[in-house]
């Protein structure tokens, strides 16, 4: 684990900077446990989503501790509208990822709490990146790459590749679809690109708790 303090569960603190970073965007940032997330959007539960309940199932009772503000996906689903640029700038979808668990975090330059969180992402994925697992970044400043590619390089992060969408398309269609409530925003998707879950709000991915849960995703 990185050596700053754990971020933990929100604080007053952290919410008062979520919901500065969620009106920017567009959005109220707002901290909720819910009984499941899902059912907000168009996207709908395909047939490769229906043995990823069981998955969902399993790692329900991981979503504690440093990561108990998880929310389980009510129905596990394709997100198809989910689409951003590589690190060579050409377009990708969920689809890229194909084999990989990944955990798929929205940020961007001027939402404090996504920098404070973007070392334990780092650690994350220098621990348990693999054939298996990914840790993709979106950032969404609008305007070029300098700005999110120096500010990655002035904190020391080395292990996480840029991936960008300056359209901020990607979090207003995750906002139709319930998963987006201000910034940063967390999805878990498993290695069929199907929804496992969603957080909204800062967490210590570094932690204990997030490596059992990605453990408990990956089905290792």
């Amino acid at each position: 684990m990185t050596t700053r303090k754990p971020l933990g569960l929100p604080s007053l603190k952290w919410i008062a900077m979520a919901a500065v970073a969620g009106v920017v965007a567009g959005a109220a940032a707002v901290y909720v446990k819910e009984t499941g997330i899902g059912n907000g959007g168009g996207e709908t539960a395909s047939a490769e989503c229906k043995l990823a309940k069981d998955r969902v199932a399993s790692v329900t009772p991981l979503m504690k501790g440093q990561v108990a503000a998880m929310v389980a996906a009510y129905e596990p689903r394709k997100l198809t509208a989910v689409s951003f640029n590589g690190p060579d700038g050409k377009p990708l979808t969920l689809d890229h990822f194909a084999g990989k668990t990944v955990l798929l975090n929205l940020w961007a330059t001027w939402c404090v709490p996504c920098r404070e969180e973007m070392p334990a992402l780092n650690a994350l994925e220098k621990e348990m990146g693999s054939d298996r697992f990914q840790v993709v970044p979106v950032n969404i400043d609008t305007g070029d790459d300098e700005k999110p590619k120096t500010f990655l390089t002035e904190i020391g992060v080395d292990a996480l590749q840029l991936y960008r969408d300056n359209t901020i398309s990607v979090f207003n269609n995750l906002k139709k679809e319930g998963l987006a409530m201000g910034l940063p925003v967390t999805l878990l998707i498993d290695d069929k690109g199907c929804l496992i879950s969603a957080m909204n709000g800062p967490a210590a991915w570094d932690s204990e708790d997030a490596k059992a849960l990605i453990k408990g995703a990956i089905g290792s």
